[in-house]
């Protein structure tokens, strides 16, 4: 089961950052849309209805969940940007995840999504290495960095694409 959970393996937050490190994280970042959207080209209805492991959310929820996470972070970080170590705002994904657009065409997500990383992509280039030193404070997981907040989230977009990537091998569609 954790194999279909955690397709990439869990996310584990690195010790050491270096600047090479943040470049990577930051290209896979800015390819995550391209990355969703070709996972989910071709699916029809029932596909895109179906979950990506038992008890687990639909593709199509997957699709949607992207960018309210991605948009959350960038929020986050923008806080973090202009704020001294802000106390963010968690939210409930499963709920989000309930909503009424979360069975929406996915194709709606995938433009927010490709908008949202061009402008993410338009703050992060001309930072300092200060300013990704930055930080937030998450209520449950403490204070984290802008630098940290990058790998996370560089691991968010391949976790989710591979949901569904391996969904579509395991159904051979």
């Amino acid at each position: 089961m954790d194999d279909l959970k955690y397709p990439v393996g869990q996310y584990r937050l690195p010790l050491l950052i270096t600047e090479k490190e943040r470049r990577l994280w930051i290209e896979e970042i800015a390819a995550a849309p391209a990355h969703l959207r070709k996972a989910v080209e071709g699916l029809s209805d029932s596909q895109l209805d179906t979950p990506y492991r038992p008890e687990g959310w639909t593709v199509r929820q997957v699709a949607h969940h992207v960018p309210d996470s991605h948009m959350n972070c960038w929020v986050r970080m923008r806080c973090a940007l202009t704020e001294e170590k802000p106390a963010i705002k968690t939210y409930d994904e499963a709920k989000w995840a309930e909503l009424p657009d979360s069975k929406a065409p996915v194709e709606m997500s995938l433009v927010l999504l490709e908008n949202l990383h061009a402008r993410w992509m338009a703050m992060l280039g001309p930072l300092t290495e200060a300013q990704y030193h930055r930080s937030f404070v998450h209520p449950e997981l403490g204070v984290r960095t802008l630098d940290q907040t990058l790998s996370l989230y560089a691991w968010h977009g391949r976790h989710h694409v591979a949901h569904i990537t391996s969904l579509r091998d395991r159904m051979g569609w």
